[in-house]
C-alpha cells in the first residue's frame, strides 16, 4: 500500500530528530495490530530489513492465550519465530502519536523464507494474484461502524463492562446535532487518519446512540484491508486519547442495534469498470454476474471470515439492518447482498453480512475466492430478490451461530481448494477455540434467569 513517506524522507526526518518512534506492525488473526516500537535510528540503520516476532502471535485468541490443537505451532514445537519483514512502501506517519511512523510487516518462515500461509495479508496477497492472473484487479471500501461511551477503556474495565453509557443518548443516524456532541472525539480521528494518507471521505451517525459510522474511498483489495486495520487502530487510540472508549463489538447490548462492516466490491481491468455493461438493464456485466453468483453461493463456507465470534451472531436479527438471508437484492438493505450504483459505471456489490469485528484481510480473502470460483466456473446469477427479504421463505439463511459457521468452513471444499488445507485447518482450529471458551463460561443472564427461579 502506498504509504505517505518514502524510507528516504524517513531517513531524513529520523536524522533531524523529527522522528524517533517506527511501529513496525502486522495484523493477527483478530485483525489487530501487533509488533514492535523501534528507535528510528536502529530501524534506519538495520531493522528496516527485517524483525522477528513469537509464531504465537497467528494463533492466539482475544486474550493472547494459546490454544492447543494448531499443527503451525504449539507447546510441544516450542514456539519458535517469524519474521516480520517491513513493507517500506508502506510507511506513513502516525499524527496523533509523536514522532511516530508506522509501516506493515509481511510475515515469514523463520527458516525458508516464504510468506506463512496463513498470516491474513498473505493469504489476501493470494487471492489478489489469482485473480490478477485472470486479468483482474478488486477494488473494495469497507465501512467501520463502532460505539464511542462516554468514559475510558480502563473506568469501563475496571467496572467489570457493566453500566455502559454511549456518548449521545439518541439516534443519531445521520443527524448533525446529536454528532456535533462527539465531534471533539470525531473530527481529530477523521483529520488524524486523512494526514497518515488514508483517503479519508467522511463520517456519519448510524442508527443507535452513540454509534459512528467512517467510511474511506475505495481503493485496491490490499490498500483497502491496510487502509481498514489502521483506521480501526487510530479510532481506538484517539478515543482513548480523548478519555472515551470506542468499541468495534458487534452487539454489545440486545436492545441496542449491532455494528457491522459492509464490504463493497467490484472488479476492474486495465483501469476500467469491468463490471459495467452499459445495455444491461442494470448495468451488469456477464463478469459482474458470475461473480456474485460465487459470492452469493458460497456465503455459508466463508461466513466465518465475516463473522468470527459467538457475538458476531447475535447482530443477525430481523428490523436491524443486520441481513439473514444470502441473497441479492437491488438498493435494498434487508439483503446479504445489495447492488449498488446500478445503471452507471460505479456499479458494484456490497456485501452486508460482515460485522464491526471482521478482519478486512481474511474477509476480503474468502470473498475475492467465492468470486473467482463465481467466474471460473461461469456460476449463473439468480434473479434479485425484491420486497422485505427477512420474510423470504425460499432465501437461504447465513449460518445463525458460530458452531454452524465453523462446520460450513471446515466442510467447505472450495476453501479448502482455494486458500489449501492447512489454512482451513488452522482457522477452523480458531473458531473451534472460541466456541470452547464460551461454553465453559457461567454468563451473568444465565444466573439472573435461574438463580432464584430454576
Amino acid at each position: 500500500m502506498p504509504g505517505n513517506l518514502s524510507f528516504d524522507d524517513l531517513k531524513s526526518r529520523v536524522s533531524t530528530g523529527e522522528i524517533d518512534t517506527v511501529l513496525t506492525c502486522f495484523t493477527d488473526m483478530q485483525g489487530r495490530l501487533m509488533g514492535k516500537r523501534f528507535h528510528a535510528v536502529n530501524f534506519v540503520e538495520s531493522s528496516f530489513k527485517e524483525t522477528h516476532c513469537c509464531n504465537y502471535l497467528l494463533a492466539t485468541d482475544l486474550e493472547m492465550a494459546t490454544p492447543d490443537g494448531y499443527a503451525a505451532t504449539s507447546w510441544r514445537k516450542g514456539y519458535g519465530d517469524y519474521i516480520m519483514a517491513p513493507d517500506l512502501s508502506t510507511i506513513r506517519l502516525i499524527p496523533w502519536l509523536e514522532g511516530t511512523v508506522m509501516v506493515l510487516c509481511d510475515i515469514l518462515d523463520h527458516h525458508t523464507h516464504a510468506p506463512v500461509p496463513h498470516d491474513p495479508r498473505a493469504m489476501l496477497k493470494r487471492q489478489v494474484v489469482r485473480l490478477g492472473e485472470l486479468g483482474f484487479d478488486a477494488m473494495m471500501a469497507t465501512e467501520l461502524e463502532f460505539f464511542l461511551f462516554e468514559k475510558s477503556f480502563d473506568d469501563i474495565r475496571k467496572g467489570g463492562y457493566r453500566d455502559l453509557t454511549p456518548l449521545s443518548g439518541m439516534n443519531e443516524d445521520y443527524n448533525i446535532f446529536q454528532t456535533t456532541k462527539e465531534e471533539h472525539v470525531m473530527r481529530p480521528i477523521r483529520n488524524h487518519l486523512f494526514a497518515a494518507g488514508l483517503p479519508i471521505e467522511n463520517s456519519k451517525g448510524e442508527a443507535e446512540t452513540g454509534q459512528e459510522e467512517l467510511n474511506i474511498r475505495y481503493a485496491s483489495a490490499l490498500d483497502c484491508a491496510d487502509h481498514h486495520s489502521i483506521a480501526k487502530q487510530g479510532v481506538k487510540e484517539i478515543a482513548w486519547q480523548n478519555g472515551h472508549a470506542a468499541s468495534f463489538l458487534p452487539k454489545w447490548h440486545h436492545d441496542k442495534v449491532g455494528s457491522s462492516s459492509h464490504v463493497h466490491q467490484s472488479l476492474w481491468k486495465d483501469g476500467d469498470p469491468a463490471f459495467y455493461d452499459e445495455s444491461d438493464a442494470l448495468g451488469m456485466s456477464q463478469l459482474m454476474k458470475h461473480y456474485m453468483a460465487g459470492l452469493i453461493h458460497y456465503a455459508p463456507d466463508y461466513t466465518f471470515f465475516l463473522a468470527p465470534y459467538v457475538n458476531s451472531y447475535k447482530r443477525f436479527a430481523k428490523g436491524t439492518f443486520a441481513p439473514t438471508k444470502t441473497v441479492w437484492s437491488v438498493d435494498n438493505r434487508t439483503a446479504g447482498f445489495r447492488l449498488c450504483g446500478e445503471g452507471t459505471k460505479g456499479v458494484r456489490v456490497e456485501c452486508r453480512i460482515g460485522g464491526s469485528d471482521l478482519n478486512p484481510y481474511l474477509a476480503q480473502a474468502a470473498m475475492l475466492a467465492a468470486g473467482i470460483r463465481g467466474i471460473e466456473d461461469q456460476m449463473e446469477l439468480a434473479p434479485p430478490t425484491r420486497g422485505d427479504i427477512y420474510d423470504a421463505k425460499n432465501a437461504q439463511d447465513i449460518p445463525q451461530t458460530l458452531r454452524a459457521a465453523t462446520e460450513t468452513l471446515r466442510n467447505s471444499a472450495f476453501l479448502r481448494e482455494a486458500m489449501g488445507d492447512d489454512v482451513v485447518d488452522h482457522y477452523t482450529r480458531n473458531a473451534e477455540w472460541e466456541q470452547e471458551e464460551f461454553d465453559r463460561v457461567v454468563t451473568d443472564w444465565e444466573i439472573a434467569r435461574g438463580f432464584e427461579r430454576a
